[in-house]
Order: structure tokens, then C-alpha cells, then sequence
């Protein structure tokens, strides 16, 4: 794995943030005990408010990241309308700023897509060799450090960045694809190419990841939406590494630059196998994000000392209130698995939310997951 030179913050950490007034999410990915399980929901901020929708119609996608007063209330939207109920903040982005950073066009339409995607390792050179992550994206770790002021303390916000491998693929694939085939080509036709370019790109998401924390993050989760697209050796050769190098590397630099040591998530979406369960819990991560494919005891035996995030099936929630409560109940029952009070799991979904999900029906789940996980109750 060939480094970059270490970046260094240009702006010292705000000491000025308002008090934090909800710890819950902190301490769970700790694996301390708790009162009841912490709940947020991936991609928490977006297309099922109406609120955002309305937003949305009046500004591009990426404007609204690029923007951080319009990201900054986007990101608060959700906290607002489930203000008690919903335990973190995650910054409202999108994991292919990375590739913008790069050099890459990225348009959404509704759906992310490259015109101009690489089609050979000769088109690596059409990359910017060396992106300062304050210049190009910048505007994130405003926005971060605006809606830190803005939650006023409420609950804790959230940073985060796509996975090298699945990075590499949307780069590749030029979009959406249900076979990697462009990928997953490359991986195999030009295997020490492909290492090289994530090598490029784990050394931007190391800085990234630093700087959020520099801006005011409080946690940091790393979104490996494709990790199940691998077999279980591919995964190990090709993506574990640099997910490993991002944690090792980034508590280092957080330490060296004196900056808080942030609990780090791993999101790695269908990497379930034994095998690579196993090898995501010695990655080093705080907490390990669960799909709704895999069954909590499976993810608790293969990783006994890690805080587990997830993982209801999002489809549930068009389920109506009964198939919620019923879902939610179950998981917190598989997750608590006797314990009480709760440890070491934060209710999530097992993917990002949908936008057709009434926000009313959201709420219902956050509702269920107060009631199901408190530690008075038995299940």
C-alpha cells in the first residue's frame, strides 16, 4: 500500500460546538451498556421528506452537497421532524464527491452517472495525480462544522466516505451495474493496476475522513455498498486491505494531529460469508454495519467484541405499522439476544431507506425501537 505524504489539518478543530446532550450512539460503539439501543437510519437525510423534495426542486443534487448551508439543512431536516426519536446526524454527501475530487464528471439523473468513465488503466492518467483534499472538498468540512452549530448538541453527527473497492467499480462501471462486469474485468485482466488506482483512492479517503473529523464529525462510517459482489477470496485480496489501511492509517493521523478518536464504522453491504466476516471484524473498526442477510447471532459469533449496527430489511417499512413493530421487535429480541440492559448494537436498517417510505412510518420504527430495545423491557 503506497501512501501519500501525510496531510495536515489548515484549521484547527472549532472549540467552540455546542455541549453534546446525547451521547447513546457514543457509547454503544464503545460496547458499553446502555438504556436502550441507539437508532439512526442511512440515508436518513433525503428523497422520503417532503421537506427535501421540496428543496430538491429547486437546486441540482450536487449542488445541494456543494453548497453547506443547503447541506447543513438538509442534514438538520431530519432531526427536526424526529427530534427525540432519532439518535445521530449523518451529514448529508454522497460518496462519489470522492471521484469529483479525482477529476471524474458525475451527474445524477436520478441515478449517478460517469460520462467519461475509465475504460482502460491508460485512462488513470486522465486523474489528478495529486488532489488536496482541503481545495476540493472543502465545502464538505464546512458543512459538517456548520451543522455541528446547528444541532446545537442533540445528538452527534456523522462523517462518512465510499469504500475504495466500491468506488473503483462506480468509476469503472460508469454507474449502477448488477454484474461489476467492467469491475470485476479489471480486477482480473490488470490485477496490480487495479491495486494501484485503490491505492490512489484510500489515500483521498484517508484525508477525507481526517478532515471531517478536523471539521467536527463525532463518528465516521465507511459505506462498502458492493463488498457482496466479491467472492470471498477476491474480497480478501482486493478490498480488505484498503478498508484495513483506512482505519489503521486514520487513527494515526487523528492522534498525530491531536484530534478526537472518533469511533469508526464499517459498512461492508453482503459480506457475509464467515470468512469475510471474520476478517471485517479484525479490520479495525469500532462498530460493523449488518445487510438484513445475515442473522445477528451468525454476525455476534463472528465478531464477539464489536458493536453491530442494523439491520431490519428497508422494504419493511412498506409493510404498514403491524409488519414494522412485529420486524423491529424480532430484531431487537436477535440483537439483545438475553442481554439487558442492551450492548453493543445500534438499530439501523439494513441499507439506506427508500424514497417512497412514508415519513410517518419511519417514525412508527423509531418509535418501536425505543419501546422493544429499553432495558425494562422483556423479550
Amino acid at each position: 500500500m503506497v501512501e501519500s505524504p501525510d496531510w495536515s489539518p489548515r484549521e484547527p478543530l472549532g472549540k467552540d460546538f455546542p455541549p453534546l446532550k446525547n451521547d447513546l450512539i457514543l457509547r454503544t460503539a464503545r460496547a458499553e451498556e446502555t438504556e436502550r439501543a441507539p437508532v439512526w437510519v442511512m440515508r436518513q437525510a433525503g428523497r422520503y421528506l417532503p421537506e427535501f423534495r421540496a428543496l430538491r426542486a429547486q437546486h441540482e443534487f450536487f449542488e445541494i452537497c456543494q453548497t453547506p448551508a443547503l447541506a447543513c439543512e438538509v442534514t438538520l431536516q431530519p432531526i427536526r421532524r424526529y427530534s427525540g426519536l432519532v439518535d445521530a446526524a449523518i451529514i448529508f454527501s454522497d460518496i462519489l464527491v470522492v471521484p469529483q475530487a479525482m477529476g471524474m464528471e458525475v451527474l445524477m439523473n436520478p441515478a449517478p452517472t460517469f460520462p467519461a468513465p475509465l475504460d482502460t488503466p491508460a485512462d488513470i492518467g486522465r486523474l489528478r495525480e495529486n488532489v488536496d483534499v482541503q481545495k476540493e472538498l472543502g465545502y464538505v468540512f464546512e458543512a459538517i462544522t456548520r451543522t455541528r452549530h446547528g444541532l446545537r448538541g442533540e445528538v452527534p453527527l456523522i462523517g462518512f466516505c465510499g469504500a475504495p473497492w466500491t468506488l473503483f467499480s462506480y468509476m469503472i462501471e460508469g454507474g449502477g451495474s448488477k454484474t461489476l462486469q467492467k469491475a470485476k474485468t479489471w480486477l482480473f485482466k490488470y490485477p496490480q493496476e487495479s491495486k494501484a488506482l485503490l491505492d490512489r483512492i484510500v489515500n483521498i479517503c484517508i484525508d477525507f475522513l481526517v478532515g471531517q473529523v478536523n471539521a467536527g464529525a463525532q463518528l465516521l462510517q465507511v459505506f462498502d455498498s458492493w463488498a457482496g459482489e466479491l467472492s470471498p477470496d477476491d474480497f480478501a485480496e482486493f478490498a480488505l486491505p484498503p478498508l484495513q489501511h483506512i482505519a489503521t492509517t486514520v487513527r494515526g493521523r487523528l492522534a498525530k494531529h491531536h484530534l478526537p478518536n472518533v469511533p469508526l464504522i464499517l459498512f461492508a453491504k453482503g459480506a457475509n460469508a464467515p470468512g469475510s466476516l471474520t476478517a471485517t471484524a479484525a479490520a479495525g473498526y469500532d462498530v460493523l454495519g449488518l445487510d438484513w442477510c445475515i442473522a445477528p447471532a451468525d454476525a455476534r459469533a463472528a465478531a464477539p467484541k464489536k458493536a453491530l449496527q442494523g439491520n431490519l430489511d428497508p422494504s419493511r417499512l412498506y409493510g404498514g405499522r403491524d409488519a414494522i413493530e412485529d420486524g423491529v421487535r424480532r430484531m431487537c429480541a436477535a440483537f439483545r439476544a438475553g442481554s439487558n440492559p442492551p450492548r453493543a448494537w445500534i438499530a439501523n436498517l439494513g441499507h439506506g431507506i427508500t424514497p417512497g417510505v412514508d415519513p410517518d412510518d419511519l417514525k412508527w420504527f423509531f418509535e418501536c425501537v425505543h419501546k422493544y430495545s429499553a432495558k425494562e423491557v422483556v423479550l
